[in-house]
Protein backbone atom coordinates (compact mmCIF):
# COMPACT_ATOMS: atom_id res chain seq x y z
CA UNK A 1 0.00 0.00 0.00
CA UNK A 2 2.77 2.53 0.85
CA UNK A 3 3.97 1.75 -2.98
CA UNK A 4 1.01 2.59 -4.25
CA UNK A 5 0.60 5.93 -2.24
CA UNK A 6 3.95 7.11 -3.36
CA UNK A 7 3.71 6.03 -6.74
CA UNK A 8 0.10 7.99 -6.99
CA UNK A 9 2.24 11.16 -5.44
CA UNK A 10 4.68 11.27 -7.37
CA UNK A 11 2.02 11.02 -10.19
CA UNK A 12 0.32 13.66 -8.66
CA UNK A 13 3.70 16.29 -8.56
CA UNK A 14 4.65 15.46 -11.96
CA UNK A 15 0.93 17.54 -12.92
CA UNK A 16 1.55 19.81 -9.76
CA UNK A 17 4.26 21.72 -11.94
CA UNK A 18 2.50 24.68 -12.72
CA UNK A 19 2.51 28.19 -11.36
CA UNK A 20 -0.62 28.31 -9.75
CA UNK A 21 -0.73 25.20 -8.08
CA UNK A 22 2.78 25.87 -6.82
CA UNK A 23 1.63 29.82 -5.78
CA UNK A 24 -1.11 27.50 -3.57
CA UNK A 25 1.27 25.10 -2.28
CA UNK A 26 3.84 28.01 -1.55
CA UNK A 27 0.84 28.53 0.81
CA UNK A 28 0.80 26.01 3.22
CA UNK A 29 2.52 27.46 6.52
CA UNK A 30 4.20 24.29 7.03
CA UNK A 31 7.28 22.83 5.52
CA UNK A 32 10.27 24.31 3.83
CA UNK A 33 10.37 22.85 0.77
CA UNK A 34 7.82 23.01 -2.10
CA UNK A 35 7.47 19.47 -2.85
CA UNK A 36 6.80 18.75 0.80
CA UNK A 37 3.80 21.21 1.07
CA UNK A 38 2.25 19.91 -2.18
CA UNK A 39 2.54 16.03 -1.01
CA UNK A 40 1.00 17.82 2.16
CA UNK A 41 -2.25 19.00 0.34
CA UNK A 42 -2.26 16.00 -1.41
CA UNK A 43 -1.88 14.18 1.12
CA UNK A 44 -4.50 16.38 2.98
CA UNK A 45 -7.17 15.70 0.13
CA UNK A 46 -6.04 11.69 0.33
CA UNK A 47 -7.07 11.58 3.82
CA UNK A 48 -10.44 13.30 3.98
CA UNK A 49 -11.75 11.65 1.53
CA UNK A 50 -10.78 8.70 3.05
CA UNK A 51 -9.07 7.15 0.03
CA UNK A 52 -6.13 6.47 2.43
CA UNK A 53 -5.84 6.03 6.09
CA UNK A 54 -4.56 8.07 8.87
CA UNK A 55 -1.86 6.05 9.85
CA UNK A 56 -0.89 6.04 5.97
CA UNK A 57 -1.04 9.66 5.38
CA UNK A 58 1.20 9.99 8.42
CA UNK A 59 3.92 7.35 6.69
CA UNK A 60 3.87 9.30 3.81
CA UNK A 61 4.57 12.43 5.45
CA UNK A 62 7.46 10.62 7.23
CA UNK A 63 5.43 11.65 10.66
CA UNK A 64 3.96 9.46 13.47
CA UNK A 65 0.50 9.64 13.51
CA UNK A 66 0.35 11.58 17.09
CA UNK A 67 2.67 14.27 15.20
CA UNK A 68 0.43 14.16 12.00
CA UNK A 69 -2.95 14.81 14.27
CA UNK A 70 -1.14 17.94 16.41
CA UNK A 71 -0.25 19.13 12.82
CA UNK A 72 -3.61 19.00 11.64
CA UNK A 73 -4.66 20.17 15.38
CA UNK A 74 -2.41 23.38 14.41
CA UNK A 75 -3.70 23.98 11.22
CA UNK A 76 -7.19 24.01 13.05
CA UNK A 77 -8.65 21.04 10.69
CA UNK A 78 -10.47 18.60 12.49
CA UNK A 79 -9.93 14.91 11.70
CA UNK A 80 -12.52 12.13 12.43
CA UNK A 81 -12.21 8.15 12.47
CA UNK A 82 -15.90 8.48 12.35
CA UNK A 83 -18.41 8.87 9.56
CA UNK A 84 -20.71 11.49 9.35
CA UNK A 85 -23.42 8.89 10.26
CA UNK A 86 -21.45 7.44 13.00
CA UNK A 87 -21.10 11.19 14.46
CA UNK A 88 -25.28 11.10 14.18
CA UNK A 89 -25.45 8.13 16.12
CA UNK A 90 -23.00 9.16 18.74
CA UNK A 91 -24.50 12.16 19.40
CA UNK A 92 -28.02 9.93 19.73
CA UNK A 93 -26.47 7.99 22.78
Amino acid sequence: MAGKALKLILAFRSNMNTPQTREIASEVPIFQAIEQKEDFLFVLGALFARVISLQKAAEVMGMEVDAFLKTLDLLGLEFSYLTDEDVVIEQSW
